[in-house]
């Protein structure tokens, strides 16, 4: 079993959108995609008039962008997603967090609630995810969730695979971004263990969207995923060849 993280920024790119399905079209075994919709989020609310705000790494979400990150994701991202793994002959199938409960999310708590409509993952609907798989289909989520109470929550893609990763006992969880590894002191490391990410966030060696990413990585391997890689397409492309290139966390995060 294996989990992908597609980062927003490739999703605007056709070149990259066919390298990505070519990819995953050449994984043997069950598979899940996660993606974000960052820049194309942030392109809409800007031809909206609305300034994009972040605390470490996490859209600030108030109700107009709540609105433009449904739009955003649930409609344009996963459509572009979802059109170049059809594209490769994939049984893509385009769904939110939302859908039948895929993931549900708790509002997070940010002191002040200062984030808005953000959320953490709480619960993944592990039964619907395998019956879409037996039934033949790739299952392709938005991080749109919905909390217990009903509202609609902006969860950070990073996070909603790690959830899914844990939950389904994913071997490998592959955080696919614009970066070809972490880096610490200007570099890019080749692996990390726990200890290390959180001393790196702790000095701002890992800072701005790098920092929600290491962090969801560490609660996936927290919560059973054996590895979880930070690379880039190149990675993913070479991850399938039977390499790893990139920046590997493994390690027990449970302290």
């Amino acid at each position: 079993m294996l989990t992908l993280k597609l980062s927003g920024e490739s999703l605007d790119d056709r070149a990259a959108l066919a390298r990505f399905a070519a990819a995953v079209a050449a994984i043997n075994g069950p598979t899940v995609i996660v993606h974000g919709g960052g820049r194309g989020t942030t392109t809409l609310m800007a031809r909206l008039g609305i300034v994009p705000r972040f605390v470490e790494g996490l859209r600030v979400t108030d109700e107009a962008t709540l609105a433009v990150a449904v739009m955003g994701m649930v409609g344009e991202a996963s459509s572009q997603l979802v059109q170049a793994l059809v594209g490769a002959g994939l049984p893509a199938l385009g769904l939110s967090g939302v859908d039948a409960a895929l993931v549900t999310a708790q509002r997070r708590d940010s002191g002040g609630n200062a984030l808005g409509a953000v959320g953490d993952p709480s619960h993944v609907n592990v039964d619907a995810i395998r019956a879409l798989q037996r039934a033949g289909f790739l299952p392709c989520l938005a991080p749109i969730c919905r909390a217990p109470n009903g509202e609609l929550l902006n969860v950070n893609a990073d996070g909603v695979a790690a959830a899914v990763a844990a939950a389904l006992k994913a071997d490998s969880l592959l955080l696919v971004t614009n970066v070809r590894a972490v880096k610490i002191n200007g570099h890019g490391v080749p692996s990390l263990g726990p200890d290390a990410v959180r001393a790196a966030i702790a000095s701002g060696e890992i800072r701005d969207g790098m920092i929600p990413k290491c962090r969801y990585a560490l609660a996936a391997l927290r919560d059973g995923v054996a590895q979880v890689i930070i690379t880039d397409l190149a990675g993913l492309e070479a991850f399938v060849a039977g390499e790893i290139r990139g920046t590997v966390l493994r390690g027990d995060a449970s302290s």
